[in-house]
């Protein structure tokens, strides 16, 4: 995917978080807990989303080189939640589309060009949005280019970032084969001579299970489970 489908992408993902954070808000209440985040309300996830968005319309707005600068913006009443929220979506998807691509801005990884902000906020917007379907009771399918694409930025962003000094010593290769894609990808290649396992699913099952969205049991697990899911949780990115 290149930045101008990733901002498609968090436009139709923006827009159905919202949709979604309201319907679970009059089915289940502000308080009702997101299984996907373990401590967190429904209003805790609306304003995570929110705030992450305010952070990186700032950067791209202000083209920052630091984060230094930034102000924080204060909580808002849960019953400002949804309207604040959306007013961040539809800033951040502005400024972004107003944006060059390859301008430098501040970014924690590697990769410091708006580009890498569009993509990431793509990704948060995308797994976010399943964390409120889950509320909801409504989880829909992932579609497959967004979820490859997700998945290649979880292997060649997160895991580096998680994992500065390479793969652990006990590491072993598992094999992510995404069959609505037809394409595979591997997490820790080259660690040992042959995987430990390989997980089947949709590439969006797929990125879940890395975020640690679903559990393994909604892939096709050929080899060992047990060990699969201990690389999975070897990526810590709490």
């Amino acid at each position: 995917m290149d930045p101008s489908a990733h901002l498609a992408a968090l436009r139709r993902t923006d827009a159905r978080f919202a949709d979604a954070a309201a319907e679970a808000v009059l089915a289940a209440g502000w308080r009702a807990p997101v299984p996907g985040c373990p401590g967190w309300t429904l209003a805790d996830l609306v304003w995570h989303l929110g705030e992450v968005q305010h952070f990186w319309s700032w950067v791209v707005r202000t083209r920052a080189t630091s984060p230094e600068g930034y102000v924080e913006p204060a909580r808002r009443p849960d019953d400002e939640l949804l309207g604040w929220s959306a007013g961040q979506s539809a800033e951040l998807e502005t400024v972004l589309a107003a944006a060059d691509p390859g301008e430098a801005v501040w970014t924690w990884a590697p990769q410091r060009d708006v580009a890498f902000v569009a993509r990431r906020q793509c990704h948060e917007a995308v797994v976010h949005t399943v964390d409120v379907e889950q509320v909801l009771g409504d989880v829909r399918p992932i579609p497959a280019d967004v979820g490859l694409d997700g998945l290649d930025e979880w292997l060649e962003v997160m895991v580096p970032g998680a994992l500065p000094s390479g793969p652990p010593p006990d590491a072993h290769p598992v094999v992510l084969h995404a069959i609505d894609a037809g394409v595979e990808r591997t997490l820790f290649a080259g660690s040992r001579p042959h995987p430990v396992a390989t997980l089947r699913g949709t590439a969006g099952d797929l990125l879940l299970a890395c975020w640690r969205r679903v559990p393994l049991e909604v892939l096709t697990v050929d080899g060992d489970g047990l060990q699969a899911a201990a690389m999975l949780a070897a990526v810590d990115l709490s």
